[in-house]
This record gives C-alpha cells, sequence and structure tokens, in this order.
C-alpha cells in the first residue's frame, strides 16, 4: 500500500503501511488456508486412501484373503451350495478346500499356482524386451523427443487412447503401458504414479473396446452366438458386430478419464506428493537431441520397418500357422504369443538404438539391461506369489462362479422395461465383476441367461453384449482381487513405497465411479435412438 505525501502525514502515512502490510498478510493467509483446504471429494478419496493403507502390506492382505476362501469352502461345501451352470446344464458345486483333492491345491499345487500366474509370465517376458529399449536410452530418447513439443496437459488423453489400441495384445498391454506412462509424465515433468493410474485405468478399466478390433470381440461374439443359439439355431453374432459403439466408447472414456484424472487424481497425487515426496520425481531433461540420439532413432525406426514386415509376411498366407482356425487372425496363436511378440518388438528396436547410439558396446551389455529390468520387478514378483494361491483357491472352490449364477439367473424374476433393465443388470454385473474379474469368464456366465431372456423380449444378442461390456468393464480396474490391480500397485511403489491398497483405491475409484456413470449413459442413447452398433446391427 502506496501514500500519497500530499493528502498524508509521514506518520498517517506510515501507520498505513503497516496497517496495509498487516491486511495483506492476512488476506494471504487466508487464501493460501483456502487453497489447501481440500474439496469435499479430495476428502472422501483422502479417507479412501487412509483407510485402505491401514491394512496390511497387501502380501498379507492375500494371505488373509486366501485363508477367509478356504475356511468359506469349508462352510459352503458343506451346505452343499451350489448353482446350475446355464451354459451346459451342469451343476456347480463349492468344494472345500478341506479334503484330500484341496489339500492337493493348497499345497501340492502352490509352486503350480504360482509360476502359472498369467500376469507373472506376462511381466517377465515383456520386460526382458523393455529393459533393453530402456537400459539402452530408446524409451527416454523417444518420450523426450515426442513430448518436448506436446502440453503436459495432451498427455493424459494421449495415454489413454494408446492404452485402448494396446489392448489388441491382451492382458500383455498391461505390463507394457503402465511402465511406459510412467516415463511419459515423468519426461513432462508431473508424477509417474499418474501415468500408473491411466493406463492401468484405460487398458482394465475400459477393457473390450478400442479404436481396432481385438481378441476380445471373437471371444464376445463366440459365446453370445452360443447363448442365442438356445433360441434361434441359425443366429450367427459377427466379432464387429459392436465395433461402432467400442470405437466411439473409447473416445468417449478416454475424454473422461482425462477429465477425471487432471480435475481429481493429479489433485489427490499432489497432495501424496506434498505430504512425502516420492522416490524420484524429477522430470526428463528436454534437451536437443544429439548426433549419436539421432542415429540410434534412425536405426531403430529402420529395424521397427523390418520388424512389422516380418510379421506380416509371417500371417500373409492362408495356411500360415500363426492364423487361427479359419484363417482369423484376430483369434489366432499370433494374438496367444502377442507377450513374446512384444518382447522380441522392444528387443529388436531396442538393439538396433542402442547399437547405432553407443549404449550397446559389448554382447554382455544386452543380459546385463535384462538382468536389470527383471530386478526392478522382485516386489511384484513377492506380491504375486500370494496374489497368485488366492486366485487358485477362488477359483477351484467354485465360490465365484456360484456367485455369478445365481446373480445372473436373478435377473430372470425382474419385469421391467428394457431401460430398467439394462440398469439392473448392469448394476448387478458391475458388483459380481469385483469378484469374478474375467470378462470372458464372467459373459461366459451371465450370456446363457441373459442373451435368451432378452431375445424374447426383442432386445438383440448384439445389444445385450454391447451392454455386458459397460457392465464389466469400469470395476475391473478397482477390485484388488484382480491380478492387474497388484500390478499396478507394484509399480507404483517403485515410485513409492509406502503406497498400499487403499492408495490405488482412492485414484482409480473416482474415474471407475465416472465410467460407469458416463459409459451407460451413452449405451442407453445408443439404444434409445436406435443407432447401429456394428456393420449392418441395430442397437433396436
Amino acid at each position: 500500500m502506496q501514500c500519497d505525501a500530499q493528502n498524508y502525514t509521514d506518520d498517517a502515512c506510515s501507520s498505513l503501511t503497516e496497517t496495509g502490510s498487516a491486511i495483506g498478510e492476512a488476506l494471504a493467509a487466508q487464501t493460501t488456508t483456502e487453497e489447501r483446504r481440500p474439496g469435499a471429494v479430495l476428502r472422501v478419496l483422502e479417507t479412501v486412501d487412509r483407510v485402505g493403507n491401514r491394512l496390511p502390506h497387501p502380501f498379507w492382505i492375500f494371505v488373509g484373503l486366501a485363508v477367509i476362501v478356504a475356511a468359506a469352502s469349508a462352510v459352503l461345501g458343506a451346505m452343499g451350495v451350489s448353482a446350475v451352470n446355464p451354459s451346459s446344464g451342469e451343476t456347480v458345486t463349492v468344494q472345500s478346500l478341506f479334503t484330500a483333492e484341496g489339500l492337493e491345491v493348497a499345497l501340492g499345487g502352490a509352486i503350480e499356482n504360482y509360476v502359472t500366474f498369467a500376469p507373472l509370465g506376462l511381466i517377465l517376458v515383456v520386460a526382458l524386451g523393455v529393459s533393453i529399449a530402456d537400459a539402452g536410452g530408446l524409451i527416454p530418447t523417444i518420450m523426450r523427443a515426442m513430448l518436448a513439443r506436446v502440453s503436459p496437459r495432451y498427455v493424459t488423453f494421449t495415454i489413454s487412447i494408446t492404452a485402448m489400441v494396446a489392448q489388441m495384445a491382451a492382458d500383455a498391454a498391461f505390463a507394457v503401458m503402465i511402465p511406459l506412462a510412467m516415463v511419459a509424465y515423468r519426461a513432462v515433468g508431473r508424477s509417474p504414479i499418474i501415468g500408473a493410474v491411466v493406463a492401468y485405468v484405460s487398458v482394465g478399466g475400459a477393457s473390450s473396446i478400442g479404436l481396432l478390433p481385438s481378441g476380445s470381440d471373437a471371444v464376445f461374439a463366440g459365446l453370445s452366438t452360443a447363448a442365442a443359439q438356445t433360441i434361434d439355431p441359425e443366429y450367427v453374432v459377427n466379432p464387429l458386430s459392436n465395433y461402432f459403439f467400442s470405437a466411439t466408447s473409447s473416445l468417449v472414456l478416454a475424454l473422461s478419464i482425462t477429465l477425471v484424472t487432471e480435475k481429481v487424481v493429479a489433485k489427490r497425487v499432489a497432495v501424496l506428493e506434498a505430504e512425502k515426496p516420492s522416490l524420484d520425481g524429477a522430470p526428463l531433461e528436454h534437451k536437443p537431441l544429439d548426433d549419436a540420439e539421432r542415429r540410434g532413432l534412425r536405426a531403430a525406426g529402420v529395424a521397427l520397418v523390418l520388424f512389422v514386415a516380418a510379421v506380416i509376411l509371417a500371417v500373409a498366407p492362408s495356411g500360415s500357422p500363426l492364423r487361427g482356425e479359419g484363417g482369423s487372425i484376430i483369434s489366432s496363436p499370433l494374438m496367444d504369443a502377442m507377450a513374446v511378440v512384444m518382447m522380441l518388438f522392444f528387443a529388436v528396436v531396442g538393439l538396433a538404438y542402442g547399437i547405432a547410439a553407443g549404449t550397446i558396446r559389448r554382447p554382455a551389455d544386452v543380459p546385463e539391461m535384462m538382468a536389470t529390468g527383471v530386478t526392478l520387478l522382485v516386489p511384484v514378483m513377492v506380491l504375486f506369489f500370494a496374489a497368485s494361491q488366492f486366485l487358485a483357491y477362488f477359483k477351484w472352490t467354485n465360490i465365484g462362479q456360484v456367485i455369478a449364477i445365481k446373480g445372473a439367473s436373478g435377473l430372470d424374476a425382474i419385469g421391467a422395461p428394457p431401460v430398467v433393465l439394462f440398469i439392473a443388470a448392469i448394476l448387478l454385473i458391475s458388483l459380481l465383476n469385483l469378484m469374478l474379474t474375467s470378462g470372458s469368464a464372467m459373459y461366459s456366465f451371465v450370456a446363457p441367461v441373459l442373451v435368451p431372456m432378452l431375445m424374447l423380449v426383442d432386445i438383440a444378442p448384439e445389444t445385450t453384449q454391447a451392454m455386458f461390456r459397460v457392465a464389466d468393464a469400469p470395476t475391473n480396474s478397482l477390485t484388488p482381487m484382480s491380478p492387474y490391480f497388484v500390478m499396478a500397485l507394484g509399480f507404483i511403489r517403485q515410485h513409492r513405497p509406502s503406497a498400499g491398497i487403499g492408495t490405488l483405491m482412492s485414484l482409480v475409484l473416482p474415474i471407475a465411479l465416472v465410467n460407469l456413470v458416463v459409459w451407460t449413459c451413452l449405451f442407453l442413447g445408443w439404444y434409445l435412438l436406435g443407432l447401429p452398433l456394428g456393420p449392418g446391427v441395430s442397437a433396436r
């Protein structure tokens, strides 16, 4: 505050100046307090984080869940709890782990449960190739080159839509996209934790959709066809029957994920980082590429083209062993081995870059780089041991199947208009999905009930299939029962060792809930307008 010497004495001027300074400091303090005071949403997420992280280490959480499943299996098994699988007509009965067969699964099968745990092999195999590309300098260089001219505000949408396209690699997309997204966010000076959450939710929380068809389209179409033929033996559901809806959904959800991430998740991560900085939050330098890096990128580009050309030539012949039944590429050995393909891809382009740029000078450098990448995954591998045992028990006891079947059968009792029935089914499947997170497994249970039931009220199987996608995906990323929840948490703990189940749940929860609401509204609007779900397929 300044004084006018013509109107005030020196003493008055001094007094006014002091008063103005005091008022300014008070207003600044009030503003700072208001800025620091979290909103209602952030307070709720902080509570989820705090309560969730009061739980024991995730390893012991899964051990405890395994014990609960064992106890429940004994009680439910003794009661003879069962359900009839509508797809086969067979009775599914809860099996007790406290039998000779159960103890063989729990004790004799412990090693097999671990080594056959799908995410374990995926993450290790893909990491071997990614480690070469990362340690050799290719990934940091590409990120620096690509993101140097991109505003950080566009990173979230770019990562999200890319992760949805990466679903063509099936579950391998988790192992590839989460670490790459963390590098991308660090490259623009933002927390890698946000990148991990965005990639994890975009792959798992928006699963089975994308701008390009994927193997899940063929799987869902096959299950829908089998269920529909119980009413009409000639009915066939095409794998592209949901393509228009899926492609549009991917764009809408990418926007939804971006909005919630920037408005809620990023603020929550900022609070976490302010409370206790992570291990490595320094952004990558945005210095210009030097001659060696440019030379490496050119070599990597040539290697990329040659690799893609080799894959195309290998799969092009109609009788190629990489094709599936009927010459299918979507459902084929190539897609089944996508984790290995991705590993080879990263290894080839990483080697080309490293040799050309001079970061790889001798053959011994390669296995050392691969070993370094695997070493970083040791905490994740420890978590996977406990998680694999729990999920093996849960699957073998049939508890998840019985719950899913009985829940789906309960929809038969609802005599309501299609829109109300859709909403009820979406909510029920979303809840069941917290316990049985495999989309194809869940659909195999509910499709034989939902598809024929809705066909009888003139709702096409393709519409039911689209509705299931909406119900199945968002809560996939919310439940710790998903093995990929453990994977995402493991990557985040590399950056922030104090992170627990509550941390990841508090970051994923707002995205999952908003996606469920937005996607449900999109589906209902699509149905009411009678828009085409895919080529030649109307929603009504």
